[in-house]
């Protein structure tokens, strides 16, 4: 997965916004105004992507190329090495995983959740 690609496919998901609100170089994208992938454009070797706590250890112990994250909470986030070994489908996999984690935990007030929940079914978005 190169910058563009992971751009594209963060972009192609119901109602995500992207900024960059902790520098000129890191691309930042948000669901409902909570962060849910990261990567940073000039180096883009690896992304951060939340991760179901329960889940975090299980998916760093099944690739090398799943790591713990240098600048996030390492019991929410996973950081996924994208010029490793792992398929194209499979990182998707994780941000589409990590766009739903966010959508249905992190999102509030719970109107909007709901809301937003509501808009991305039918916009046929599976988790």
């Amino acid at each position: 997965m190169d910058i563009m690609e992971f751009r594209e496919y963060c972009l192609s998901l119901p109602m995500v916004e992207e900024t960059t609100p902790f520098d000129e170089d890191t691309l930042v994208y948000k669901i409902g105004g909570k962060i849910f992938a990261c990567g940073n454009m000039t180096h883009f070797d690896e992304i951060a992507v939340k991760c179901d706590p329960a889940e975090v250890e299980t998916l760093r112990d099944s690739s090398p190329d799943i790591t713990a994250p240098r600048y996030f909470n390492k019991k929410h986030w996973n950081s996924v090495h994208v010029n490793g070994d792992l398929p194209l489908e499979t990182v998707q996999e994780l941000i589409r995983k990590s766009y739903w984690l966010v959508l249905r935990k992190s999102v509030t007030p719970k109107s909007l959740r709901d809301e937003l929940v509501a808009m991305v079914q039918k916009c046929g978005l599976s988790e």
